[in-house]
């Protein structure tokens, strides 16, 4: 079935709208021009950054698709908006750190951009009302928010997705920091990446210069939003030989 307009509107989060579709196991996701930051307690209108944002995550998922991972992500329908798989999302945020930055240095007390080896992993539980707490396996398996084999396929798909986004990043001359992933269950059961990839979502610097490209620019008021995310998107643009 051919998805060609949103049905009926079903959640609004700070940064997408989530549309039924004739489909019951798809979804329609608009990207909204908003720019949040510090769990939703510093937020903007912010021109094109919505159509930035998704087309970067296009992108990306496109690829994790090609390279054989399972995402959500069935089409994009223009420079805002996607179609996507229907899950059942996991309260649950997957951190995978290649370098230090942001609460892992305040937590530790170590040097920003200092190189983690191996990559850390960590579990946040999602919600503004807490602050997102981290959150360890146990304690997931006894909120019933995952099972300890989910827990591990979590941590061993994270891995497996950073590695490959990683590669794609340094290859367009850029570094991946850090990243988040969310996960839900799909209609059999099974656990597939989610929610989006993007430099909301993410640490990116320009290898060259160590200039940040994501969204640390706006919680800091220390660069321009708009230069970085397209920055992002040209070059792996370039490098995926998209238009």
């Amino acid at each position: 079935m051919k998805i060609t307009k949103p049905g009926q509107k079903m959640a609004e989060g700070k940064t997408k709208v989530v549309y039924a579709t004739e489909d019951p196991n798809l979804l329609w996701l608009h990207s909204k021009d908003q720019v949040t930051a510090l769990n939703g307690k510093k937020h903007d209108d912010f021109a094109n950054k919505g159509a930035l944002a998704n087309q970067i995550s296009t992108l990306l998922f496109q690829y994790l698709n090609d390279q054989g991972f399972q995402t959500h992500f069935v089409e994009q329908i223009n420079a805002t908006d996607d179609v996507v798989q229907k899950l059942t999302m996991l309260p649950v945020e997957v951190v995978v750190r290649n370098r230090a930055a942001g609460h892992f240095v305040i937590r530790f007390g170590v040097e920003n951009l200092q190189p983690l080896n191996p990559p850390v992993q960590e579990f946040y539980y999602k919600s503004d009302q807490q602050d997102d707490p981290m959150i360890n396996p146990s304690q997931l398996e006894a909120l019933q928010i995952a099972t300890p084999e989910e827990s591990q396929a979590m941590e061993a798909q994270a891995r497996a997705l950073t590695k490959a986004l990683t590669n794609l990043f340094a290859q367009s001359g850029m570094q991946l920091v850090d990243i988040k992933y969310e996960f839900g269950r799909n209609q059999q059961g099974e656990l597939i990446l989610g929610d989006e990839l993007s430099p909301d979502n993410m640490r990116i610097i320009d290898q060259a210069t160590g200039q940040s490209l994501d969204k640390d620019v706006y919680r800091h008021d220390n660069g321009d939003l708009q230069h970085g995310y397209q920055t992002v998107l040209d070059r792996l643009r370039a490098q995926l030989g998209e238009a």
